[in-house]
């Protein structure tokens, strides 16, 4: 019967919030070359005093090109900065996509080797991590997010740290 109170429990849980080790715990710190000037470094304490989100992307993941127009959209805007984490990607490849799609980020930085992404605890992009003003991770989105994700947890979110 445990069993069946479990499964059943597990069955109802959104897979996307995957809870994480990370949530109510410092950033972890990098210092990474960014995507579209590579001779200018990007470290997370350069958003100290600002709400922001952090999106781990490809551009050969399928589903970040799914939630590019949403994150355009967010970032038109202007609620919330987003920086992009161009996870294991090819720089050449990252500069190609966001010449396609648009580019919603303020800046992506390159991590093309993962060691970042696997600071976060990135389990496959996309990934979406909102980080408050202390730096502190508050909430983290396994999968792309959506019009709805955005208006109903994302942007409540914000407005509340930014108090």
């Amino acid at each position: 019967m445990c069993v069946v109170v479990v499964l059943a429990a597990g069955l109802r849980r959104d897979p996307r919030e995957v809870p994480s080790p990370l949530i109510d715990k410092p950033a972890p710190a990098f210092r990474l070359r960014q995507l579209q000037e590579p001779g200018r470094t990007f470290s997370p304490q350069e958003m100290r005093g600002k709400v922001w989100l952090l999106n781990a992307w490809a551009s050969w993941c399928v589903s970040c090109r799914e939630e590019h127009p949403v994150l355009t959209e967010l970032s038109r805007t202007g609620a919330v900065p987003i920086v992009g984490l161009n996870y294991k990607d090819r720089r050449e490849d990252a500069l190609r996509a966001l010449v396609e799609l648009g580019n919603p980020y303020v800046l992506s930085v390159l991590d093309t080797d993962g060691r970042a992404g696997i600071d976060y605890g990135v389990y496959g992009v996309p990934e979406t991590y909102l980080i408050d003003k202390d730096g502190v991770i508050r909430f983290k989105r396994i999968g792309p997010v959506t019009p709805d994700f955005v208006n109903k947890t994302i942007l409540p979110m914000v407005e509340h740290l930014n108090r």
